[in-house]
């Protein structure tokens, strides 16, 4: 993993995609890490008796994770982040094939530090956006 320096980043620029396929063993190794068995991400009739007609479907805080772990991989170890925050705005079904995406809305040094910042989102197979978010990384400077 190399590191990223803030010299090297221009606003408009797309961070590295980032994907993952989540299927129902995905979904339980993040339920048994965070304590979050619940019935509507592990049972299909409980996912369809909560309105999704498809049955189970995936947490959202996973797409979360997914949002801090594309991050943690694109800026390296010289770099830390600094902000995070999305919302969930669509079901993610079972096998969907999650992308994060981000781009470079903005940078400067605010409070000694080399922010950037970015919207990110976290998108299906079908292209469809289900977590937009926000973020803020500190990286170091060449200098």
């Amino acid at each position: 993993m190399a590191n990223v320096y803030f010299e090297d980043i221009n606003v408009g620029d797309s961070i590295p995609a980032w994907s993952r396929k989540t299927d129902f063993m995905s979904w339980n190794r993040y339920a048994a890490v965070n304590d979050e068995f619940v019935y509507i991400h592990m049972d299909d009739e409980a996912g369809r008796a909560a309105l999704n007609e498809q049955g189970a479907f995936g947490m959202g805080n996973l797409r979360y994770a997914y949002l801090v772990n594309s991050l943690h991989d694109w800026i390296g170890e010289g770099a830390r982040i600094h902000e995070v925050g999305c919302q969930f705005r669509a079901i993610n079904q079972k096998n969907d094939v999650l992308t994060v995406t981000g781009k470079v809305t903005d940078k400067k040094v605010e409070n000694g530090e080399n922010r950037v910042y970015l919207d990110m989102n976290v998108v299906n197979q079908k292209g469809e956006a289900t977590c937009p978010g926000t973020a803020i990384v500190v990286l170091p400077s060449k200098k």
